[in-house]
C-alpha cells in the first residue's frame, strides 16, 4: 500500500475518488502534459488513467502512486514505479504550473528518491526529461542526477536518461 509521505512543505498521499478532477486539470494543462508521457492527451483518456491506479496500481500494489498537497489542496502528481529506460526503477512528478518556481519540485523529487533509497532499499533511482524541460532537469541535477544516455523518440524528439545512485558511506 502506496504510504504517506511528507517534507516541510508537501504531503504526498494515495489518491482518493474525489481527487479525479484535480488530477485530470493538471494533465489537462499544456503547460503540464507537454512534458508527460506523450505529451497533450484527451480528456477521457486522462480519466481513464486516474481509475487505472485505483484497478490496477493500487488493486495490484504495482509501485507507488501519490497525490501531492500543499496547505490542503491539491498541488500535483508523485509515483515511483519500475522504469522502461533502464534496469531499475523511476521517479516521476508534476506541479500545477502555480507551484513552479519555489523550490517544491526540488522538494518533491527529493522525497521520492528518498523514499527509493530508504523504503524501498533502491541503490539507485532513474528519470527521464525531455531535453527542452530545463526547469525539470535543473530540479533533478540539483539533487544529484548524472546523465546517463541520451534516447531519440519516434517524433524526433530527445529524452534525457538520468540517474542518481545512493549515497555511500
Amino acid at each position: 500500500m502506496t504510504p504517506t509521505l511528507r517534507t516541510e512543505r508537501l504531503l504526498l498521499e494515495p489518491y482518493v475518488p474525489e481527487d479525479e478532477d484535480d488530477f485530470v486539470t493538471l494533465f489537462l494543462d499544456g503547460r503540464v502534459s507537454r512534458w508527460m508521457g506523450d505529451g497533450p492527451a484527451p480528456e477521457a483518456d486522462y480519466r481513464a488513467l486516474f481509475g487505472r491506479i485505483f484497478t490496477k496500481v493500487y488493486a495490484q500494489e504495482l509501485f507507488d502512486v501519490w497525490a501531492v498537497r500543499r496547505d490542503g489542496r491539491f498541488a500535483g502528481h508523485a509515483e515511483i514505479k519500475p522504469a522502461k529506460v533502464a534496469d531499475g526503477y523511476e521517479i516521476i512528478y508534476a506541479l500545477a504550473p502555480g507551484m513552479w518556481g519555489s523550490g517544491l519540485g526540488r522538494e518533491l523529487a527529493g522525497a521520492i528518491v528518498a523514499y527509493g533509497f530508504d523504503t524501498l532499499g533502491l541503490t539507485e533511482v532513474y528519470a527521464t526529461v525531455a531535453a527542452p524541460n530545463t526547469a525539470s532537469l535543473a530540479v533533478l541535477n540539483g539533487i544529484g542526477f548524472e546523465h546517463v544516455r541520451d534516447v531519440t523518440e519516434d517524433d524526433g524528439g530527445v529524452t534525457h536518461v538520468l540517474r542518481r545512485s545512493r549515497a555511500t558511506g
